[in-house]
């Protein structure tokens, strides 16, 4: 989730924005802006559920979801997740 996140603000920051300010060309921005709010706003719910039920401390919910707003950041936190969470689903690392 956190990588689709990742490239819809890339795509917004890099490519949209620009050509807003910069092109004088809104269109591509008014469309990609409300696509990466909603799926910051799934994100954020995915976060929070899966914080819950593997009972991560309310920093680390809040940390991950922070992953979101900052281009590229997304795909570090989203590596990061997932290989801690592979770890305790192996047994490899505690809960």
């Amino acid at each position: 989730m956190a990588t689709v996140v990742g490239v819809v603000l890339c795509l917004l920051v890099f490519v949209a924005m620009p050509l807003r300010y910069l092109g004088d060309r809104p269109e591509l921005s008014e469309t990609i802006s409300p696509v990466h709010g909603l799926l910051y706003i799934l994100l954020v719910a995915s976060v929070v559920l899966l914080g819950r039920e593997r009972r991560w401390p309310a920093k680390r919910i809040v940390l991950v979801a922070l992953g979101g707003t900052i281009p590229l950041l997304s795909f570090v936190v989203e590596r990061r997740v997932a290989a801690g969470e592979a770890d305790v689903l192996d047994g490899t690392r505690a809960a």
